[in-house]
């Protein structure tokens, strides 16, 4: 992997919110196999869907993990053009001089987070009102620049724990922080990529799992 993806990648994860054993599950072989099951469904409905907003959507509301299931932003951080990765630029096909922007979000259903989504994106490519509304507001990426039916060229989709191998304890299953990790770029209808993302989905995804 390049070095600047390393670098997008390494922002992710630092940024993703631990818990201690977020998932409340007895350590048993029945509760390994339901939660590589609920892994393997969260990485179909990543996979089959470009938006990763409408993907959690879709996750939240199947799961019960909110009353409404919403995806909102919870924004964490901005940079400007002089922290891009020279390796985003390329998979842009941005110049040195053009300007990149980066946004860091929480992605949260409920009182769930989701994901942490680290996303560069060239403004130039976008229409001045969803440039606007990034600026100036929480709202998902996805949702914002939703109305250009963008499609998403996978670079990297990673399971990052499974609960096998392993010996079964008698204590807690142990969920990390961060379980499946997936970077992209979003291209347009014409084919033009206006933003880079990088994806880091928590154990909080599996929350619905735990013994209540």
């Amino acid at each position: 992997m390049r070095r600047g993806a390393c670098l997008v990648l390494g922002a992710a994860v630092l940024a993703v919110p631990s818990r201690v054993h977020a998932v409340s599950l007895p350590d048993t072989p029945l509760n390994r196999a339901r939660a590589q099951m609920a892994v393997q469904e969260l990485e179909i409905v990543l996979l089959t869907h470009p938006s990763a907003t409408l993907a959690l959507e879709d996750w939240c509301a199947t799961h019960h993990l909110a009353d409404s299931p919403v995806v909102t932003a919870r924004k964490m951080s901005v940079a400007g053009p002089d922290d891009v990765p020279s390796g985003v630029r390329a998979d842009l096909g941005a110049s040195a001089t053009q300007r990149v922007l980066h946004r860091q979000v929480q992605l949260v259903c409920g009182g769930h987070v989701l994901s942490v989504a680290d996303n560069w994106y060239v403004p130039d490519r976008l229409p001045a009102q969803m440039n606007a509304t990034l600026e100036q507001t929480d709202t998902s990426f996805g949702h914002v620049v939703a109305p250009l039916h963008f499609s998403r060229t996978r670079l990297e989709f990673t399971r990052l724990w499974s609960p096998w191998p392993g010996p079964v304890s008698a204590g807690t299953l142990v969920v990390p922080a961060a379980i499946i990790r997936q970077r992209g770029v979003l291209r347009d209808e014409h084919g033009q990529p206006f933003s880079e993302v990088v994806e880091t989905y928590t154990d909080q995804a599996l929350d619905f799992l735990s013994v209540r």
